[in-house]
């Protein structure tokens, strides 16, 4: 099976994966018939409104599956960020336990601003666990943080930014031993980390970091953990998040993960590859370049860099007219002034925060493809080091 029906168009190359992804063809394929003739909605009580009821259960049960989690659990969403704020909020304000949380500095910002949100609205006290030079939390940090009050613990199963595998079924563990619901935000993880033994009791993801359209995500939380839904109305997705259900997405969506799946152990192996590969001609050719994040423990296709002799943003700009296209960071940070605030988290300060760039390769990405970003990397920092000098 071909990993993706998109492949690069040269001299251009995509190395921002972790942005977005193309829609798969046969994603799109899935959803056709639920965007024309079978348009029913799945809450009508007649034939065509049950035809879209049994493709929506079939679509969840297929993401279930997936994520190690009982059909019931999954709820979709509009994306990424309101699954986060289901998960953060929702599980927060629904807990008896109490008003703390625990979470750490360099998660995503939809996880930060659900934190925060708790804390000016609701009264949490929240406990961010200390994080390594690398972006690991472990397991001994994580019990440090926990108490008696604590609702909920959330920490990323990898990091946007720097790429960083965190070892969530330890984490997890830790959280079971104090009886405290955990979530992962699984969104940049989803098609290159396994999913279905995490041990989580809420997983988050977005459609469009695998495949499939902009628009619909995933809050998968097991039923026995209690949830405030933040959407108010007809009771859909179990009471969970009301609102007329994205049929077509929800299809593609389960169609896209499922394929992501079946082919991660390979497309995983390939882009590691290509991703050393690169990590290595880099730092041996690209002045003042060093990698931020775990060299070890992180994504297969995640490379970040600081380059401290010149701007991350001209980097950027350098880098697009030599036909490579990156970022510096997370995409929902984009325009932003200030300094990263995981480099900062790390320990990085903030003018050397303000020199990094991001690459992530999409899974058909080749060793030609490393070789060729690395050579403008390489020429776009000498480049813009000796004006800067």
């Amino acid at each position: 099976m071909s990993v993706s029906t998109w492949r690069f168009t040269e001299p251009d190359v995509y190395l921002d994966a972790a942005a977005t992804t193309p829609v798969r063809r046969e994603a799109l394929e899935a959803a056709w018939p639920f965007l024309t003739g079978e348009f029913g909605n799945p809450s009508s009580h007649h034939q065509i409104g049950e035809r879209a009821a049994d493709a929506l259960e079939d679509a969840r049960s297929r993401v279930a599956h997936v994520l190690g989690m009982r059909a019931g659990d999954v709820s979709f969403t509009s994306g990424g960020t309101e699954a986060d704020n289901l998960a953060v909020i929702g599980i927060g304000l629904a807990s008896s336990r109490g008003r703390h949380l625990v979470t750490s500095a360099i998660e995503h910002e939809a996880v930060l601003e659900s934190a925060d949100f708790l804390g000016r609205r609701h009264g949490f006290d929240v406990t961010y666990c200390d994080v390594s030079s690398d972006g690991t939390v472990t397991p001994d940090s994580l019990r440090t943080a926990l108490r008696d009050d604590t609702a909920l613990v959330s920490l990323s199963y990898a990091n946007n930014e720097i790429g960083t595998i965190a070892d969530i079924p330890a984490l997890t563990a830790v959280s079971r031993e104090h009886g405290v619901p955990f979530h992962t935000d699984a969104v940049q993880a989803a098609g290159w980390l396994p999913l279905a033994e995490l041990g989580a009791d809420a997983i988050t993801i977005a459609g469009h970091k695998v495949g499939a359209p902009k628009g619909i995500g995933v809050a998968a939380i097991r039923g026995r953990v209690p949830v405030e839904p933040l959407l108010h109305g007809g009771g859909q997705e179990r009471g969970r998040r009301s609102g007329t259900e994205n049929v077509a997405f929800a299809v593609a969506l389960a169609t896209a993960l499922e394929l992501a799946e079946a082919e991660r152990a390979e497309a995983a192996a390939r882009a590691r590859s290509v991703r050393d590969d690169f990590i290595t001609r880099v730092l041996a050719d690209a002045p003042g370049a060093f990698l931020t994040g775990s060299r070890a423990s992180r994504l297969p296709n995640h490379a970040s860099f600081c380059f401290s002799t010149t701007s991350g943003e001209a980097v950027l700009l350098e880098l697009e007219r030599r036909g490579v296209t990156a970022s510096s960071g997370s995409a929902c940070a984009a325009g932003s002034d200030e300094a990263s605030h995981v480099l900062t988290a790390i320990g990085i300060d903030a003018a050397t925060a303000q020199t990094s760039v991001r690459f992530t390769f999409p899974a058909d990405a080749s060793l030609q493809h490393a070789e060729a970003a690395a050579t403008a990397v390489t020429a776009s920092v000498h480049s813009l080091s000796q004006s800067f000098s």
